[in-house]
Order: C-alpha cells, then sequence, then structure tokens
C-alpha cells in the first residue's frame, strides 16, 4: 500500500496526488514553504491527510527554528504556523492539528529544545497512527450500513490519499467489500479536478475492487435505474448542527438521494467536526483559480475571457444526512454534538 504521507529523513514525504493516475511520484519537503505549496496545490489533499501533513509541517518548522530560548522559539514557530493555516480554509483538520501542535509545545516549554524538536515529530507520528485506527473504526461501523449486493455512489476521494491510510467514505468501502465481495461501486468524476476520477479510481483498482467510474451528472441516472441502494462520502468540515461541506457537488447527489429514497452517509473522524460552529451557513468555501474549470489536462475547453465560478465546496443540510459515521459510532446528524 502507498504512503500519502510520512516523515523521512528529516522531510515530509508526500505522494503527488496532482500526477496521479498517470505517475505514482513522491515529493520531499524540506521546509514549510514547500509543505504549505503542496497543500494549496492538491499535492496533498483530503480533511485527514491535510491536517497530517501540516503537522508534520509544524515539526519540519521546529527544525529549523534557531533559538536560545523557548519564547524566541515558540514566537518564530507561530509564525510558521500562520503560513500553514493559510493554505486552505474549509478543512477544519487542518486548523484542528495545527492547534494540536501548538499545544504540544507549550505543554514541553521546560524541555530543551532538541528535546522539544524530536518530540514534536512524535506527536505528528501520533496523529498519523490516530487517524489511520480511526479509519478503521469508522469502516467497520460503516460497513454494517452496507447490505450485500448493494450499489455504493462515492462522490470525490475520501480514501487512503485523503487520509493517514485505509480512507473514510472507501473504508467504508473497503470493510463492506471485504464483508460482502459482491458489492457494486460507482464513482462520481467530480469535476473540475476529477479527483474520483484520477483518485478514488485509481486507489480502488489498487486494492482490487471493481468500480464504475460515472460522470456526475450520470448519479440520478443510475439512482431511477435501482442500481445504487446507498451514497458514502467523506467531509472537510462538520457544523455542530450536522451539516455537513465535502467536495462539491455532494449537495447534489444527497439530494438526488433523498428523491430516491437512497440513505447518505457521511464518513468522517470526530476531528472534522467543528462544534465551535453552529451551522452550515458559518464555513467558509474556498474559491479555486478559475483555470481548473476553464481546462482539462492542460487543454482549455471555453471560451476566453468567459467569467467562471469555482468553489471548491458546498455544503449538506443536515436534513439530508442520513447517518454520520465516526470512529466513535453511527449518529443521526441531531446526535453530533453528542459525539464530543
Amino acid at each position: 500500500m502507498f504512503k500519502t504521507v510520512e516523515w523521512q529523513e528529516g522531510a515530509v514525504r508526500l505522494i503527488d496526488q496532482s500526477k496521479l493516475p498517470s505517475e505514482v511520484i513522491y515529493i520531499n519537503c524540506a521546509d514549510v514553504k514547500s509543505v504549505a505549496e503542496a497543500i494549496k496545490s492538491l499535492r496533498v489533499r483530503g480533511a485527514p491527510a491535510i491536517g497530517i501533513t501540516a503537522a508534520y509541517g509544524v515539526a519540519l518548522a521546529a527544525n529549523h527554528i534557531s533559538a536560545d530560548s523557548f519564547e524566541a522559539f515558540y514566537s518564530d514557530l507561530l509564525v510558521q504556523c500562520e503560513v500553514l493555516a493559510a493554505t486552505r480554509p474549509t478543512a477544519v483538520n487542518l486548523f484542528w492539528a495545527i492547534e494540536r501542535m501548538k499545544a504540544k509545545t507549550r505543554s514541553l516549554r521546560a524541555k530543551p529544545l532538541p528535546e522539544l524538536r524530536a518530540a514534536l515529530v512524535k506527536e505528528a507520528d501520533a496523529i498519523l497512527a490516530e487517524d489511520i485506527a480511526m479509519n478503521y473504526k469508522i469502516g467497520a461501523f460503516g460497513a454494517e450500513l452496507i447490505p450485500s449486493g448493494a450499489g455504493v455512489l462515492t462522490h470525490c476521494n475520501a480514501g487512503a490519499l485523503a487520509t493517514g491510510g485505509y480512507g473514510t467514505a472507501l473504508g467504508v468501502i473497503r470493510s463492506a467489500w471485504e464483508k460482502h465481495h459482491n458489492l457494486t461501486i460507482f464513482a462520481d468524476e467530480t469535476r473540475p479536478v476529477l479527483q474520483g476520477a484520477r483518485l478514488t479510481a485509481w486507489e480502488l483498482q489498487q486494492d482490487d475492487i471493481p468500480v464504475t467510474l460515472i460522470t456526475d451528472n450520470m448519479a440520478g441516472f443510475f439512482m431511477k435505474k435501482g442500481e445504487i441502494q446507498a451514497c458514502v462520502v467523506g467531509s472537510d468540515r462538520i457544523a455542530g448542527n450536522g451539516d455537513v461541506a465535502n467536495k462539491i457537488g455532494t449537495y447534489s447527489v444527497a439530494i438526488l438521494a433523498r428523491a430516491h429514497g437512497i440513505p447518505f452517509y457521511v464518513a468522517a473522524p470526530s476531528s472534522t467536526i467543528d462544534f465551535d460552529i453552529d451551522s452550515g451557513e458559518d464555513i467558509p468555501i474556498e474559491r479555486r483559480d478559475p483555470s481548473e474549470v476553464s481546462t482539462i489536462g492542460g487543454k482549455t475547453i471555453a471560451p476566453k475571457g468567459i467569467q467562471i465560478a469555482n468553489p471548491a465546496f458546498d455544503v449538506t443540510p443536515a436534513e439530508l444526512v442520513t447517518r454520520i459515521i465516526t470512529e466513535k459510532g453511527v449518529f443521526i446528524p441531531s446526535e453530533i454534538r453528542s459525539s464530543r
């Protein structure tokens, strides 16, 4: 199994997701600037993976800071944390991981700086290990919701590439496949960056799990034909009321699922739940470069000068979500605050 993110020889090593599926290339980020660029340019993406990468970015920053006192060290570290925090506004795991690393740093203020630096690498390692363990739990809980012989639709990529390993939505699909071995998996292509076509389809192929790739506007067709019995997606941020922010197009899938009486499941670790936000209306939505919409594979597909909108995420209201699956169990959206 490939590794999405890891610490290797004093650098943050990432699989370059912008090159998949045609090339499997790893990049080594030797400073915070290169880590931030990798997050912002989608070389690494997916809320949990972004959080893990940011945690390693903080550890990397700590290794490069020269200071004679904790106060000077921590002041410099906060500046580097701001660089990482400015990369992607919607994925709450980014901010959660940075805050955890800052808290760990403060707890070790009495330690010698070399010891503190080593401890921050171990803390990032712990975040990675915890995420993988949570994904296996999410997968086990979610597999119980997927009946034998079901057709399952997923949108975007919430697999090992989007996490520390195994995946959230794809963790559910992987666990359900191991249980039944007779599922039909549909993956939306997920325009405009094609995470479903490039990443989800590739991941499932690596595991020898049969998958059918469809364009985003085909989902309703297959639902009406009775070929889809469940939808499983991930999330970049879940509000306290159960509203869910995920890749653009998720809301449309949820509406189609409701119209066809199909359960719509959201799989995410508890770190994705933002208890400080009351509803999805308060979730910041990232706007990305218009060229993602006007080009595919470097080929221009739109008239020059045309106005383009490119929100990277949308918010699915809690009333369209059947269940939220976390490592702590399965919840209806109105119960999500109790999972704290």
